[in-house]
């Protein structure tokens, strides 16, 4: 058995990609690897075809110990520091990248039906992007025009689809049973819906206060290991090593910039409706688990959005502006997030937007925060915040199709501002009944979810950032 996300070769040719982006010069490390004959390319799923022979594994490792051991000595890229020493810094307690003000009080008027709303809109838009997850935009479009459903309109379907196309461009195989039009039947597990469900857990237990250590004893306790992914499984093996936070985001973790922070970040954004500053520190502490630099901004971007989407004013591009507004200007996910949205504001075409972000972005893993992160931004821009346009446009655009898909559905799910509002067709098959592998969860309806959620928000009594302390 080979578990996905761990191997150390695969880990190795993901860390020298990473490690450049970070500006450090990894160019010895790399010749040693290719001298000895091992493969360049990054794997595009979870581990490579074929395990490398034992002496290759050995040199990985040893790289690989060598590249975290000169971590500290990451060189500044322009006239700032790094993304990754910056927030190394934040993560440790010393200096907040943000504050929020926070304080005791009821949230506005009809936020539990916004957030009802946007629990429906994040399992629609996860589900609408889960039989796609992992295809390049072109399969993605093939299957949708093969069943009359491009432009993107509704759920994706195999029927009608000639079978030699879906030889070529197969289903998302572990999705694909429950996440086709014709097999819906309630929301099914996913890791998108998951961590959302263990922030709530973490909020009842600890309160907002909460430290990046509490989150780390929470995952011990209620995440299965095999039910994390990337960033988190990396973390998850630190943490039974030993290794305390915020080092669990660093050490031997490659994927340190990816999504996973990001597809965190709702239930920080959902329970500070009006305070983007503070659901972006709160965020960040959960983030720093797991990821740096721009791996935590990312999550803060999110769930600043988010909470301004929350508070029941305004529309979508200034939820975007404060979610921008908590992330440092000079950063890639700045800047990106910056292109995707002028992109959507100045080009008619949806397609267009995505072709130009995928020539952008296209070095970047599928799974990277920058490039989806854009796209997310490009997407709710082009559609004005409408749900249908949201989701579809997300998911049409690839790379991490059902964390996009999740994320654009909660933003415009709260712009909706009910769930009687978002169109039938996108919520009736999920039968108000979520699958999970939180046990506590398994089964819950999303309207309790809402009613969670919202006590969760009345509580809300938001200190200044808590110090880190270890498990």
């Amino acid at each position: 058995m080979r578990l996905t996300w761990l191997q150390a070769e695969d880990l190795l040719t993901h860390e020298l990609r990473q490690a450049e982006e970070e500006g450090r010069d990894v160019t010895a490390a790399r010749a040693r690897w290719l001298a000895a004959g091992g493969d360049p390319t990054p794997p595009h799923s979870g581990t490579s075809p074929h395990p490398a022979p034992p002496r290759l594994r050995a040199l990985a490792e040893d790289l690989l110990a060598e590249l975290d051991g000169a971590q500290a000595d990451i060189q500044p890229v322009r006239r700032v520091r790094t993304s990754a020493q910056r927030d190394e810094a934040g993560c440790q307690g010393r200096q907040p990248l943000v504050s929020g003000r926070g304080g005791p009080g009821a949230p506005p008027r009809g936020h539990r039906a916004r957030v009802h709303a946007a629990w429906l809109g994040r399992a629609a838009g996860c589900l609408l992007g889960k039989p796609v997850e992992k295809l390049p935009r072109h399969a993605i479009r093939a299957l949708a025009e093969a069943a009359g459903n491009w432009p993107l309109t509704t759920w994706f379907t195999a029927r009608g689809v000639p079978p030699e196309l879906l030889a070529r461009h197969p289903w998302n195989r572990r999705s694909a049973p429950t996440s086709l039009a014709e097999n819906i039947d309630g929301m099914p597990e996913d890791d998108d819906l998951n961590y959302p469900l263990l922030n709530l857990l973490l909020l009842r237990r600890h309160g907002p206060g909460f430290t990046t250590a509490d989150v780390a004893a929470l995952w011990l306790d209620e995440l299965p290991a095999a039910r994390t992914f990337t960033a988190e499984r990396v973390a998850y093996r630190n943490l039974l090593n030993g290794v305390v936070p915020p080092r669990t985001a660093r050490h031997r973790n490659p994927f340190r910039e990816w999504i996973g922070a990001l597809i965190r970040a709702d239930v920080h954004g959902w329970t500070h409706p009006g305070d983007p500053a503070a659901a972006a520190e709160q965020a960040r502490r959960d983030a720093c688990l797991t990821h740096t630099g721009n791996g935590v901004y990312g999550a803060m971007f999110a769930a600043a959005t988010i909470a301004r989407a929350a508070s029941g004013s305004g529309d979508v591009h200034h939820c975007l502006a404060a979610g921008l507004a908590v992330v440092p200007p000079e950063s890639r996910l700045a800047r990106a997030v910056g292109h995707g949205i002028e992109l959507a504001r100045t080009t008619r075409r949806f397609d267009d937007v995505a072709d130009a972000l995928h020539t952008a972005y296209g070095r970047y893993h599928w799974v990277h925060v920058v490039p989806n992160a854009a796209l997310l931004a490009a997407a709710l821009t082009h559609a004005d915040g409408d749900f249908t346009g949201s989701i579809t446009r997300v998911v049409s655009g690839g790379w991490d199709t059902d964390s996009n898909g999740a994320t654009a559905g909660s933003v415009a799910g709260l712009l909706a501002g009910h769930p009687d509002a978002l169109p039938a067709r996108w919520t009736a098959p999920l039968k108000n009944r979520l699958a999970t592998s939180v046990g506590a969860f398994d089964g819950v309806g999303f309207d309790e979810l809402a009613d969670l959620t919202t006590e969760l928000t009345h509580r809300h009594q938001h200190p200044h950032p808590v110090e880190e302390t270890s498990p």
